[in-house]
This record gives structure tokens, C-alpha cells and sequence, in this order.
């Protein structure tokens, strides 16, 4: 059997592995346009920062490494054409300043394009110094010229876009985020949660714009300004962190079915098209609560996905399970999570809840170093938990991942709180912080129901 994987990134690679990892035999080739492989995205911002040394440490893996294992990989190859009635595939590779054209047959295609960087519709993208954030290149491009500038302003307060801000910082550059709407992290924090965040990045010197769009860039060959309303920024570049579009053109190409974001695929990661297989953040997943397709443009998402169509593949039954969508970020010393709906978005989606909140000590309180943890929980009026998010200087990530569990078990907020943990005063109080957080929820919920 021929397996043909268009994508060479978490998605992408991940499917070869594991392809690789149940069946010897299965001939596979990846398919990329970009010119290095296996690296995590998420690092870029953390080599501006001077966390990580350069761009070559984020490179796990070469495509002979993946040769070893008899998977070819195909760098700076385009696919320009799809007969998948003939299961052929045309595409274009560019070596030593030379295009080659060539096709390559297939049984089995799994499209992992990913997706590609959203440029808003405003005068001056085009000018020098504006920036897209998705590649190892883009990172390279950017750290080149900051390295000459004095002041960046990055459009965008989602993940990225903060982690990138502070780099640029770290680096010593005036720093500005811009943001549309009018909190951070909009897309998995309360306005409550994100403030905590926002006052740290303003107590380290990053001005935080919010409620304002960029509506133009100022410049004549390069970028000098940014334009928000009445108010005009001049700054030496800036990062368009505006978040990603679904690649699909290959998928409507083969002709396969698209939602309203993104390829429609099942719970096996098939497509709408027999033999033709869809990971990564060009397709869409089911959200857990209101069961409706939804965007996951996660790495860990793209990973768990590309197990599922791996064994689909060599026919060991799998499924995908819904969504969750669990994150975690750190920005200088603070990290912050989440998982599950937001009460915005529980709310947008008719849904009546609770919360709970609670600020405690990530140790025991008279322990040197204890760090302030906030948690916030989520629940609806029959005490089932929906969402968590946490902030804090250390151990916010297993937390997330306790209370991901939590969720997808369908635990409530009072099953919580009378579960067990563990205990010792150098790692935790002798309550954990997510119980507070569960008991208040569990008290606000009786009082509007007794």
C-alpha cells in the first residue's frame, strides 16, 4: 500500500510516524512546501525571548532521520494537481534553483496542509517590516530585523501574539499589542482571567491596545506607523499574529466536503472522499459541549488527530473524541491555561452557569516561594464542570490537564471537590487550588437553587 501525506508539519509527520510505527511494509511519502520539517511553531517566540538559543535548536528531526524509517520526505515541493479518480498526484520541486515536475501514485492520501497566516484587509502588508508569524523562516525574518529596530507593534493578543510581544521585549524593543476585541486571549480566557495577564505584560513595559483594530500601516517603501483611529503609533515593524486560515484548495480540488471553516472529516479522520484522510488545522473537529463542528488550531489537537487516521489506515480501530480544547502558555515567569468553555462562550451557546473563583498558593502558605495561583471554574445549573482556567508563576499545566480529565469524565464541581490529592508543603497546599475553585462554584450554585 502507497500512503501519500500532503504536510510536513505536527499533523503531517505525526500520521508517517505512526503509520510507520504499526506497519513496516506501507510505503510513505511527505509531501512539503516548506524547506525544514519537524519543528514546533510554539518555539519561535521563545528563541526571540533568548529561552531558546536559535531556530536550529527547534529542528528535532532532518528528512534523513525520517528516511531511516523508510518514510521520504519531499521539502520545497508543491502539489499542483489531484486525479484521485487515478489516484495520482502532480507536483513541483524546486532544487538548485531548477523546478522539477513529477507525479507519484497513491492507495491512501491524507491531507495535512495546515493553514496559512490571515492577513487583514488594510493598506500597507505589503510594505517592509510588516511580518507574518507560521514558519521557522518567519521567526529568522523577524529576529534579522529586530535585531535593527527599536519598536514593534504586534496585531493580536491570542497566544502567539503575547508570546511573540514579549520576546520582542526581552529584546529590548518598545513593544505595543493591538487587539480588535476588548480583552486578551479572547478565544479562551474571561475578561476577568485575561486582565491578570495584561496587568503583568503592562508591569514589564508592553502597552496593550484593546478595542482597537490597526485600520492602516503608514510607510513609504517600509513600514514607519500604525494607524488606530484618531491615534497614530510609529513603530520599525509588525507582526500580523491574526490567527490562520484553513488551507482547503487541495480538498475542494479532490472534492471533498467543507464546513463552514474548514474540511469536514469523521470521527475516523476520513473525508467526505473514500481513501482520502484529513488532520491538522485544515480540518474541522466536534466541539464536546454543543456537539457542533468547530476550529482546534492546536498542535496537541494535530497530533491526537493523526494517531486516529494513522491506525484508521492500517485498519486498528480508533476514534477522535470532541474537543476540548486545552491550552497553556507562559509569558516571562507567568503561565496561564485553559480548557473547556469559556462563560462568554458558554453563555453565546444558551447555556446557564455557574462559576467559581478562588486566589490561593501554589504550596503551602508558610513555604518559601509559594507563587499566587488564581482559578476560575465553570459550571452549568446541574453542577457538571465546563471550563476551567488558571494563572500562576508555576504548575498551571498538570492542573489543566487534571481538570481536561475532569471534564471529559463529566465530573461536577461537588465530585470534585471530594475527590483525592496529593499533598506536601514544598508542591501544594493541603487543599489544591482547583478545589477551592469547585467548592465556590458548588456554593454559588446552591445559593441560586435553594
Amino acid at each position: 500500500m502507497k500512503v501519500v501525506i500532503i504536510g510536513g508539519g505536527a499533523g503531517g509527520l505525526s500520521t508517517a510516524s505512526n503509520i510507520r510505527k504499526y506497519d513496516e511494509d506501507i510505503e510513505i511519502t511527505v509531501i512539503t512546501r516548506d524547506t525544514n520539517i519537524a519543528y514546533s511553531p510554539c518555539a519561535i517566540p521563545y528563541v526571540l525571548s533568548g529561552d531558546v538559543e536559535c531556530f536550529d535548536d527547534i529542528i528535532m528531526h532532518k528528512p534523513k532521520d525520517y528516511l531511516d524509517k523508510n518514510i521520504k520526505i519531499l521539502t520545497e515541493t508543491e502539489v499542483c494537481a489531484v486525479n484521485h479518480d487515478k489516484k495520482i498526484l502532480k507536483y513541483s520541486s524546486i532544487k538548485e534553483d531548477e523546478n522539477i515536475d513529477d507525479e507519484i501514485t497513491y492507495d491512501k492520501l491524507v491531507i495535512a496542509t495546515g493553514g496559512s497566516p490571515f492577513v487583514p484587509p488594510m493598506e500597507g502588508t505589503n510594505l517592509d517590516g510588516v511580518f507574518k508569524i507560521r514558519t521557522i523562516n518567519d521567526g529568522r525574518e523577524i529576529l534579522k530585523w529586530a535585531e535593527k529596530s527599536n519598536s514593534a507593534i504586534v496585531a493580536g493578543a491570542g497566544l502567539i501574539g503575547l508570546e511573540i510581544a514579549y520576546g520582542l521585549k526581552k529584546m529590548g524593543l518598545e513593544v505595543t499589542v493591538s487587539e480588535m476585541l476588548p480583552q486578551i486571549v479572547p478565544r479562551s480566557l474571561d475578561p476577568g482571567m485575561a486582565k491578570i495577564i495584561q496587568s503583568y505584560m503592562e508591569d514589564k513595559g508592553i502597552n496593550v491596545v484593546l478595542g482597537k483594530p490597526i485600520e492602516k500601516i503608514g510607510g513609504e517603501t517600509k513600514v514607519e506607523s500604525a494607524v488606530f483611529g484618531d491615534e497614530v503609533i510609529p513603530t520599525d515593524m509588525i507582526i500580523l499574529a491574526t490567527g490562520v486560515r484553513p488551507e482547503v484548495n487541495l480538498a475542494k480540488m479532490i472534492g471533498c466536503d467543507l464546513g463552514r471553516w474548514a474540511i469536514k472529516v469523521n470521527e475516523y479522520m476520513q473525508t467526505s472522499v473514500p481513501d482520502v484522510y484529513a488532520v491538522g488545522d485544515c480540518v474541522e473537529a466536534y466541539d464536546a459541549f454543543t456537539g457542533l463542528h468547530a476550529q482546534s488550531p492546536l498542535g496537541s489537537t494535530a497530533v491526537r488527530q493523526a494517531k486516529v487516521a494513522a491506525k484508521t489506515i492500517v485498519g486498528i480501530k480508533s476514534k477522535f473524541n470532541p474537543i476540548l480544547n486545552a491550552m497553556v502558555s507562559k509569558i516571562g515567569k507567568l503561565e496561564f491555561g485553559a480548557v473547556g468553555l469559556t462563560r462568554a462562550a458558554a453563555m453565546q451557546n444558551k447555556m446557564n452557569v455557574v462559576t467559581g473563583k478562588k486566589r490561593a498558593l501554589t504550596k503551602a502558605r508558610y513555604y518559601p516561594g509559594a507563587k499566587p495561583i488564581d482559578v476560575k471554574m465553570i459550571c452549568d445549573i446541574d453542577g457538571k464542570i465546563l471550563g476551567c482556567q488558571i494563572v500562576a508563576e508555576e504548575r498551571v499545566a498538570e492542573r489543566i490537564d487534571t481538570m481536561a480529565l475532569a471534564i471529559a469524565k463529566e465530573l461536577t464541581c461537588d465530585e470534585l471537590a471530594n475527590m483525592e490529592f496529593s499533598y506536601a508543603p514544598p508542591v501544594s497546599m493541603v487543599i489544591d487550588p482547583i478545589i477551592l475553585a469547585a467548592e465556590d462554584a458548588q456554593e454559588n450554585l446552591n445559593k441560586l437553587t435553594n
